[in-house]
C-alpha cells in the first residue's frame, strides 16, 4: 500500500499520533481538539515551564477550558515536550510558531524556519506536515518543503506538505478551534487529501480545500488585511466626526440598519492581536519583489498606527477644560488586553498609550481584571484593583478595553471624567463629565 493511503488508513481510523509544534494560543487549542477526538497527541515546545505545565495539566490559554486539558493529560491522550526527536513517533504534525515582523516591519520567519528544520532531522517516510501560522503566500513551498526535501523525502509521495491558516479568535464565545471552518492547501493533490482527511476527523466545522498552499496562505492575509483596512476606515471616520461634532458610534449604528451593502466595523484606540497588526505587512513585503507597491494596506496602517496618539491628545484637551495639564494628572486606564475578557496583551494599542502618557508624565494606574501585570517601557507593570476611591481620585479615567466585568454604572458614578475609547458606556447613564472617541 502507498504511503498516502497508509497515512489515510491511519487517520480515519484515528491510529495517526499528531504532533503540534508550539503550544501557545494557536497550538495549545488545536492539540486539544485532537486529542478529544480521539487521537495521541504530543505537544512540542521549547519553552520547558510551559511544556511542564501541560503535563500537569495547568491550562494557559483562555480559549482552552482547563477539564479538557485534564482530562486528556490523565487519559494519557496528551503530552508535552521539549524533544524534537520524538517527532520520529507522529504521523503528523502541525507547526503552530508566532511569525512577528522585525524592527523593520518585515518577516521573521526565524520560528518556522528552525521548526522546520527540526522537523526534518527526525522525519520519516509516510508523514504529514501542516503549516498553520500565518505568513507569507510561497513560505510552505520556500521554506518547509525544501527543508524536508533535503533528506531525501519526496513531496506527495513519501511526504506529504500543507498549509492551513488558523483562524484563533481569542474570547469569541461563538467560534472556536472545534467549529471554525477550515482552509487547507496541499502542494499536490495527495498532500491536500491527507491533511484534509486529519482537520475533518477533528474539527465540526467544513474543510474548504483549495489548489495550492499560497492560495490558502493568502486567503488568511486577505482575511486580515479586510479587517485592518475597514478598522482604518471607522478610525478615519471618528477622527473626522470628533471634529464635526457627530457622534461616529450613532452613526455607524445607523448605516448597519441597511441589510446589504455594509459590513460594521468600529474605532477604537489601535490595533492590537498578533494577526491584524501584523499580518498585512507580510503582503506588503511580498509585493515588493513583484514591484507592487500595496498603497491601500500602508495607508491603513498608517491611519490605525496613529489612534494611542490620537486618544492621548484627546485626553490632554479633557484635562485642559478643567484647567490640569496632563504632566501630574492622575489617569486612571481601565483594560490593558487588546480586546475585551482576554488576557492577551499583545500588540495591543494600550501600550503605546501608556507609552505616551508616561512620556508626558502623566501619574498612570492600571486596572484589568484579566491581567496581573505587563511590560511597558522595558518595565514590569502590576495592574490594580478598581475600587471607588481610585475612581474618586482620578483626575481622568479611560476606558482602554471594554471588558465585561468592569461595573460601568459604578464608573460613571465615581469618576469626574472619563473619555470612553470603546463606547463601552453606550448603555449607562452617563456622568456630566463624559466623551467618546
Amino acid at each position: 500500500m502507498s504511503h498516502h493511503k497508509t497515512l489515510l488508513e491511519k487517520i480515519n481510523n484515528k491510529e495517526a499520533v499528531i504532533g503540534v509544534v508550539g503550544l501557545g494560543y494557536v497550538g495549545l487549542p488545536l492539540a486539544v481538539e485532537k486529542a478529544k477526538a480521539g487521537f495521541k497527541v504530543i505537544g512540542f515546545d521549547v519553552q520547558a515551564a510551559r511544556v511542564e505545565e501541560v503535563n500537569m495539566g495547568i491550562n494557559y490559554i483562555g480559549d482552552v477550558v482547563d477539564e479538557d486539558l485534564k482530562d486528556m493529560v490523565k487519559a494519557g491522550k496528551l503530552e508535552a515536550t521539549t524533544d524534537y526527536q520524538r517527532i520520529q513517533e507522529v504521523d503528523a504534525v502541525a507547526i503552530c510558531v508566532p511569525t512577528p515582523l522585525d524592527i523593520y516591519q518585515q518577516p521573521d520567519t526565524s520560528y518556522v524556519e528552525s521548526s522546520a528544520k527540526e522537523i526534518a532531522k527526525y522525519a520519516h517516510e509516510g508523514m504529514l506536515v501542516v503549516l498553520e501560522s500565518t505568513t507569507y503566500p510561497g513560505t510552505t513551498e520556500e521554506i518547509v518543503k525544501p527543508a524536508l526535501e533535503e533528506k531525501g523525502l519526496i513531496t506527495g509521495e513519501t511526504v506529504f506538505v500543507a498549509y492551513s491558516p488558523e483562524r484563533v479568535d481569542p474570547g469569541n464565545k461563538q467560534f472556536k478551534t472545534k467549529n471554525t471552518p477550515k482552509v487547507v492547501g496541499g502542494i499536490t493533490g495527495n498532500c491536500t487529501e491527507v491533511a484534509a482527511a486529519l482537520y475533518r476527523n477533528v474539527l465540526e466545522g467544513d474543510v474548504f480545500e483549495v489548489s495550492s498552499p499560497a492560495i490558502a496562505e493568502m486567503e488568511k492575509i486577505f482575511e486580515n488585511t479586510f479587517r485592518h483596512i475597514n478598522i482604518a476606515l471607522a478610525n478615519e471616520m471618528a477622527i473626522l466626526c470628533d471634529r464635526m461634532g457627530i457622534d461616529v458610534w450613532e452613526v455607524i449604528d445607523a448605516a448597519k440598519t441597511k441589510p446589504y451593502g455594509f459590513m460594521a466595523f468600529y474605532p477604537g484606540p489601535g490595533l492590537g492581536g498578533h494577526c491584524i497588526p501584523i499580518d498585512p505587512f507580510y503582503l506588503t513585503w511580498k509585493a515588493r519583489e513583484y514591484n507592487y507597491h500595496t498603497r491601500l494596506i500602508e495607508l491603513a496602517g498608517e491611519i490605525n498606527n496613529s489612534m494611542p496618539e490620537f486618544v492621548v491628545n484627546r485626553a490632554m484637551h479633557l484635562l485642559n477644560e478643567d484647567g490640569k495639564a496632563l504632566r501630574g494628572s492622575k489617569v486612571t486606564l481601565l483594560g490593558v488586553a487588546y480586546k475585551k475578557d482576554i488576557d492577551d496583551v499583545r500588540e495591543s494599542p494600550v501600550l503605546k498609550i501608556i507609552e505616551l502618557l508616561d512620556a508626558q508624565g502623566a501619574d498612570y494606574k492600571v486596572v484589568d481584571p484579566y491581567v496581573k501585570s505587563f511590560k511597558s517601557c522595558n518595565t514590569r507593570v502590576e495592574t490594580v484593583e478598581l475600587t471607588k476611591e481610585l475612581l474618586n481620585e482620578s483626575d481622568l479615567v479611560l476606558v482602554t478595553t471594554d471588558h465585561s466585568d468592569f461595573d460601568y454604572e459604578m464608573i460613571a458614578r465615581e469618576s469626574k471624567s472619563i473619555f470612553d475609547t470603546r463606547n463601552a458606556m453606550k448603555d449607562v447613564p452617563k456622568p456630566n463629565k463624559y466623551d467618546k472617541l
